[in-house]
């Protein structure tokens, strides 16, 4: 353990060091938020949103992807240090290899499509088609695409086919894990992305539920987990401190959807796919909200509620941003010791 707490003090100072400068580098090349006019999914206009966040504007996008560099490549000096120091290196699957690609490949692909958004965003900004980004359709396919990839591995690869529902017993899903398993990615990875609207929000809730993994992973003695997340861990917690009220600096989708994704991967990784759920809550909620509203405009002509997701809902009904940030927090230390307790009946 104390390797592991070295691991995330080291990656937390690597990370609080580099992110000054990378400030003033995006601020160099002009990579921060635009003067935006959103729009959902169906093309419909999102005037609370832009209200709401219209001071932000000029804010430096792109934490993410310092993030995910740094992150995987402490996560991979590391191993050459464990063999050196004679440190065993246990997994609870037989093809280690397979579990770090599945890991790291999920890390940084979707990393990659955010960082194409971003990117779209900042230099294009609403374009031709006065959509402001990727179109949601062109961005679900390809992170279905990826999804697909990552869910046919775990299931050829690790022979991954099961899910556990307490109280319930076990459901072999064979080959429908697949689909399933790229659903789940697909999913957290916008649930995240969704979530990400208030400074220290996701990142945050994240923070508590990486924690709660990082407990589970150490109990099954999953080595390259336990390393990964406390090496996340440390990133997290260094980006929180410039991304809280008022934000020095935003993920950026290169992050969110990457982080988004990851999360999902880790739980299906350490077959806790309902304790997933549970520590994850609040995502689910956020990204549940968002669909609910999308459907009632799209095909009912009317609003759920004044706007969503819910963490825009409550700023909209007079919650200060600093307030939403904070109870949410400890809605997910709840979950999290939810989620725990789940995940140890299994």
């Amino acid at each position: 353990m104390s390797l592991l707490l070295s691991l995330l003090l080291g990656s937390f100072l690597v990370h609080f060091l580099t992110l000054v400068p990378f400030i003033n580098l995006l601020y160099k090349f002009k990579l921060q938020r635009q003067k935006q006019q959103t729009k959902d999914a169906f093309n419909l206009p999102t005037p609370i949103f832009d209200e709401l966040n219209k001071f932000k504007v000029g804010t430096p996008v792109g934490a993410g992807l310092l993030l995910i560099v740094i992150t995987t490549i402490q996560f991979f000096l590391t191993f050459p240090l464990l063999y050196y120091f004679w440190i065993p290196i246990f997994s609870i699957y037989p093809n280690i290899a397979s579990e770090v690609k599945i890991l790291i490949f999920t890390f940084i692909s979707f990393g990659f499509v955010g960082l194409y958004d971003d990117i779209k965003k900042v230099f294009v900004g609403n374009g031709r088609d006065n959509f402001f980004g990727l179109r949601l359709n062109h961005k679900l396919i390809l992170e279905l695409v990826l999804s697909t990839v990552v869910a046919f591995w775990l299931f050829s690869e690790l022979k991954i086919q099961i899910i556990h529902i307490p109280f319930l017993g076990v459901v072999n899903l064979g080959l429908l894990y697949i689909p399933f398993a790229a659903f789940v990615l697909t999913s957290f990875a916008n649930a995240y992305n969704i979530t990400d609207g208030l400074d220290g929000l996701a990142a945050g809730v994240l923070m508590i539920a990486l924690s709660s993994f990082w407990v589970i992973s150490r109990a099954i003695l999953d080595t390259p987990l336990s390393l990964f997340i406390a090496i996340w861990l440390g990133g997290l917690i260094a980006f929180l401190y410039f991304n809280i009220f008022p934000a020095r600096i935003f993920l950026g989708d290169v992050g969110a959807l990457s982080f988004g994704a990851t999360f999902a991967v880790i739980g299906l990784l350490m077959g806790k796919t309902f304790s997933l759920l549970v520590i994850g809550g609040l995502f689910v909620a956020e990204v549940t909200s968002s669909f609910v509203q999308l459907v009632s405009k799209r095909y009912f002509a009317r609003k759920m509620m004044k706007a969503a997701p819910i963490h825009l809902w409550l700023q909209e009904r007079g919650w200060q941003e600093s307030t939403v940030v904070f109870r949410s927090w400890i809605v997910s230390l709840v979950l999290a010791i939810f989620g725990l307790w789940i995940a140890f009946l299994s």
